[in-house]
């Protein structure tokens, strides 16, 4: 079992960044495919980003691209996501989430441990 506790949400104004930490616990993040999703009022979850430990691939979705980074800390067992430039589009929930034994895909359904999300609202 892995456990994964999001936090670094909050309430910025448009152009500022923000900083998620997903912190995993139970087994080593070390080959697990390990994403961050979000979901906005009313929509479907989506992929945002992700990355793949085992082959170092990384992947974003096209809106946040040249914006958000995504990286990982495998002494802390921790994935972070860096998100710059932040328009009020980017509002949501932000979960992340892990995969065991398959490469990163945006399929929400493929992912075998979520954590409880935390809340980016970005004003204008």
């Amino acid at each position: 079992q892995v456990q994964l506790v999001e936090s670094g949400g909050g309430l910025v104004q448009a152009g500022d960044s923000l900083r998620l930490s997903c912190a995993a616990s139970g087994r080593t993040v070390s080959g697990l495919a390990m994403t961050w999703f979000r979901q906005a009022p009313g929509k479907e979850r989506e992929f945002v980003a992700g990355i793949d430990w085992r082959g170092g691939n990384i992947y974003y979705t096209d809106s946040v691209k040249g914006r958000f980074t995504i990286s990982g800390d495998n002494a802390k067992n921790t994935l972070y996501l860096q998100m710059n430039s932040l328009k009020p589009e980017d509002t949501a929930v932000y979960y992340c989430a892990a995969a065991r034994g398959r490469a990163v895909t945006s399929v929400s359904s493929a992912y075998d441990y979520w954590g409880q999300g935390t809340q980016v609202t970005v004003s204008s």
